[in-house]
């Protein structure tokens, strides 16, 4: 993000737009919309423009620029299609420090026009950051069709009961339980349906009773999947949504964490090879006791809970403590970070079964069962293998698989800072080495991996 997301409080207040014509009419109109003062400075302007100068709406000045202009202004727009002019007034705004808007010139601009999805007073602003305003339209249409205009009702009556609310309830949680309730209940249904006296009437009632608002704290176990947000499934998106504390592992990319509730609690609970942030009791234990308090727990772990990823012994604990849980599975890495390398686990003329495997067992030694790992026909996934790469080669060339069978290393698989290294087992180590590949990675060995160069289609952007 390169742009900070705010909205600005301009009613009654000196918005200055220079230029006359259409595109000045739009900018004008949205900034009607905001009730804002408006001085138009140009020397002729538009017949829609003319009309609201006319009728006082706006103040048109007919003047060329001066940066005088800019004066007491909180903040201006250029609409003109002079390039010089529009330079110019960007440049005097900057040196007043105003806010500046240059329309189509993001490099001229302290602050670029949203696009709006108005339901007021609720307003969704979408921005591209001035690089695809069409897309960034076409998406306000995509949001406008999946967002009831009752939605600004709803905002407006929680609106006239929110100091009840506050004067009822003190602490931040208890008044989120309690809108949570109202708005996931028959009051919205209520307002949607235009029976406004009704909700009002309901909300009275709930705020008149002496119940204080709960719920039972729960643990939601969820797979983030290999890295791309994109690959999260609905269910996963809405428990992190409504958790209050985050509970979450070093396998989590960064931009599935972005996706959790902003004012949850997070707490990283990460492990890394030798180094651990808490041990695996110590983190059931804080799942259970997070629970019992009356907290939502997201469990937030990279791949699926069940696939390496200790979930198993994490219910276990809740269980034995009458903690409820939900496990929401999810797309574990040798699924997902094997598509994005165009690599398939299986395939009919390559390999009939695919086994999983953990690179270092609960002791830290490397004591694989490298019989099953040397069947021929059959995809080996190895997590978490980076270290023991060499030994892991080396061992099963020993047990007659052949050094010229195909091996790929992917790491950060399915997120923008994807790398492959492909090789044979006999080169594997010194290519990963020079590589200087890092975690966390899978290995793929199998003669599926000489399917890559055919079947490659994710390009991941490289980030200057």
């Amino acid at each position: 993000m390169h742009a900070l997301p705010i909205f600005m409080n301009i009613t009654n207040r000196r918005c200055v737009v220079i230029g006359g014509g259409e595109v000045a009419s739009r900018k004008v109109i949205m900034l009607l919309k905001a009730n804002a003062a408006i001085t138009l400075y140009s020397p002729e302007i538009c017949p829609a423009l003319q009309v609201l100068s006319e009728d006082g709406t706006i103040t048109h000045i007919k003047a060329n620029f001066e940066p005088s202009q800019l004066t007491d202004a909180c903040l201006v727009i250029a609409a003109t299609d002079v390039e010089v002019v529009n330079t110019a007034v960007s440049i005097a705004a900057k040196a007043q420090n105003i806010p500046v808007n240059v329309v189509d010139s993001p490099a001229l601009c302290t602050f670029t026009m949203a696009s709006i999805v108005e339901r007021s007073p609720i307003v969704i602003a979408i921005s591209s950051e001035g690089n695809a305003p069409v897309l960034a339209r076409y998406l306000r249409t995509k949001i406008e069709t999946m967002l009831p205009a009752g939605y600004g009702r709803i905002a407006s009556i929680a609106g006239e009961f929110r100091d009840k609310v506050k004067a009822k309830y003190a602490t931040s949680q208890a008044r989120r339980i309690f809108w949570e309730g109202v708005l996931q209940g028959p009051i919205v249904e209520r307002i949607l349906s235009g029976q406004e006296a009704a909700a009002r009437n309901s909300l009275n009632e709930l705020l008149s009773s002496k119940a204080e608002p709960s719920h039972n704290g729960e643990v939601y176990l969820v797979g983030g999947g290999p890295g791309d947000p994109d690959l999260l499934t609905f269910r996963a998106l809405r428990l992190m949504q409504q958790c209050d504390v985050c509970v979450y592992d070093k396998l989590v990319s960064p931009e599935v964490l972005e996706l959790v509730r902003r004012d949850a609690e997070l707490i990283y609970v990460g492990k890394s090879r030798d180094q651990h942030t808490l041990p695996q009791e110590q983190i059931n234990a804080l799942l259970a006791k997070l629970a019992l308090e009356g907290k939502r727990v997201l469990r937030l772990k990279g791949g699926d809970p069940f696939i390496f990823g200790r979930g198993g012994e994490e219910i276990e604990t809740l269980m034995q403590q009458g903690v409820p849980f939900q496990v929401v599975p999810g797309i574990t890495a040798a699924n997902g970070v094997s598509s994005y390398a165009g690599i398939p686990l299986t395939h009919r003329d390559y390999a009939q079964a695919c086994l999983f495997i953990t690179g270092h067992l609960k002791d830290g030694l490397l004591n694989l069962d490298w019989e099953a790992m040397s069947r021929p026909h059959q995809t080996v996934v190895i997590y978490m293998g980076l270290v023991g790469l060499a030994e892991i080669c080396q061992q099963l060339i020993l047990r007659g698989v052949s050094p010229d069978m195909p091996v790929a290393v992917v790491q950060q698989g399915t997120t923008q800072q994807q790398r492959v290294v492909t090789a044979t087992l006999e080169t594997l180590a010194i290519k990963v080495a020079a590589a200087e590949m890092k975690p966390p990675c899978l290995t793929i060995i199998g003669e599926v991996v000489q399917l890559r160069e055919k079947l490659n289609w994710f390009e991941p952007i490289t980030k200057t």
